[in-house]
This record gives structure tokens, C-alpha cells and sequence, in this order.
């Protein structure tokens, strides 16, 4: 490997894209090289800092930092009267600064977009959660609320608690046991077009209904996990609403 092309590898060294026989070249060549040595020093200090995993989110000042950085950082290294620019080893050393910032912004970013998922996911499970709770809780206190109760034929009972102020009703469906490993209880709203579901679960179903007065009844049946959208088991609770 000749000299200026030894100089060139300083941009691949600092980011770890060198071979080992490269490698092994260029350790050598540090020894006597101040300008390779400090070069590599800032690329590799710089990259680190780049790519750092505590970053979750992308500073806003990330555009200006890194336009900042290239007007300050030296593209040439000192060469000695006479010798010849090398401009393979500007592209490179531009070309390996260029994908550190790359990745670390990509990293961030990506960071960024799955954080902000998760948050608005966990916002969205929150609102809909208060939201239906408010619903509960303004039906069950209606001052025309019925209650209406009937058993299940594996232990335990169904409740539907409706009102006609409110056009929606509150059904509970309560097993004193889970079903067989693989199924789930399923509620269902009948009315003129069939049933409709109404909520799953192993141990318990809460689902709010609205339009409750277009049914005419709540039955319960045991069904394949995670539900099916036709009853396919036996009813084992049913509560008439007319």
C-alpha cells in the first residue's frame, strides 16, 4: 500500500470499515503520523458522540450542529510542500463523516417515531379506557336503569343493566371459572339482523352497547379464541330484554 493511500484509509479506520490487514497498515502508520493520528481521534470522538444510544429523540439543533461541524472540520490534512492534494482522501473522509451522521440520525429518528407509537398508543388505550368508564358509570346511574340477571350453565351469571334514557346498556358477564385453555366467553346482542358480538374475555366481559332498544336479548357462548363473529358454540347464558 502505497503512502497516499495508506493517508486515505484514516475516514474507514476511524469507523471501524477496514479489514484487519488494513487495520494492522494503518495502527503501524499512526506511530508516524500526527495529522492521520489527531484526524482519526476527532472522526472517531465524533461518530461516537453521533451515534450515542442515550439519545431517544433527535435534538432540534441536530441540522445546525452538523452544518456547524462541517464548516469547522478541517477536510485536508497538513501534507508537506510538494506533495500532491489528495483527493481520494477528501472523498472518503467526507464520505465517512457523512454516513456517521447518517446513521446516528436515522438511529435517532427511528427511535423517535417507535417512542412516539408507544406513547400514543398508551395515550389512546388511556382515553378510551376513561371514556368508557364514564359511560359505565353515567348508565348505572340512570334513573331508569333495569337490571336484568340470568345464570350460566358453567357457573356463574350474566347481567345486563340498561336504560332507555340513555338507549345503552352494561353487560357483565361473570364465570365463577375460565373456559377450557384456547376459548373465551362471548357476549352477544340479538335483534332483527342476527346476533352481533359484544365483548370476550376468559375471566370476566364488560362491553357498554349502544342502540341497546334494537335488541330484544344478551346470550353468552363459549368460542374459539379470541372470538368468533358468529356464535359457532352452545349458548350458555341468556338474558331477554323485552
Amino acid at each position: 500500500m502505497s503512502g497516499e493511500d495508506i493517508h486515505a484509509l484514516v475516514g474507514a479506520y476511524a469507523l471501524d470499515a477496514v479489514d484487519d490487514l488494513e487495520r494492522a497498515a494503518f495502527d503501524r502508520h499512526l506511530r508516524d503520523c500526527e495529522a492521520c493520528r489527531a484526524e482519526a481521534a476527532e472522526l472517531q470522538q465524533t461518530a461516537a458522540r453521533l451515534a450515542d444510544g442515550a439519545w431517544s429523540v433527535p435534538p432540534a439543533t441536530l441540522r445546525d450542529t452538523v452544518l456547524a461541524e462541517i464548516a469547522t472540520t478541517r477536510q485536508v490534512a497538513p501534507r508537506a510542500p510538494g506533495r500532491p492534494r489528495r483527493s481520494g482522501s477528501l472523498r472518503m473522509r467526507l464520505t465517512a463523516a457523512a454516513a456517521a451522521v447518517v446513521a446516528a440520525a436515522a438511529a435517532g429518528v427511528a427511535v423517535f417515531v417507535i417512542q412516539e407509537q408507544r406513547v400514543h398508543h398508551e395515550q389512546d388505550v388511556a382515553e378510551a379506557a376513561r371514556s368508557a368508564n364514564a359511560r359505565v358509570q353515567a348508565i348505572l346511574a340512570a334513573p331508569d336503569l333495569v337490571v336484568r340477571q340470568d345464570s350460566l350453565s358453567t357457573g356463574g351469571h350474566v347481567t345486563v343493566a340498561s336504560s332507555r334514557l340513555h338507549d345503552a346498556g352494561v353487560i357483565l358477564v361473570a364465570p365463577t371459572e375460565a373456559p377450557a385453555p384456547g376459548n373465551v366467553y362471548e357476549a352477544w346482542t340479538v335483534g332483527a339482523n342476527g346476533p352481533v358480538p359484544a365483548g370476550t374475555g376468559q375471566t370476566s366481559v364488560v362491553h357498554v352497547v349502544e342502540n341497546l332498544s334494537a335488541s330484544s336479548a344478551v346470550a353468552v357462548t363459549v368460542e374459539p379464541a379470541p372470538g368468533s363473529l358468529k356464535p359457532t358454540g352452545s349458548v350458555v347464558g341468556k338474558v331477554n330484554l323485552t
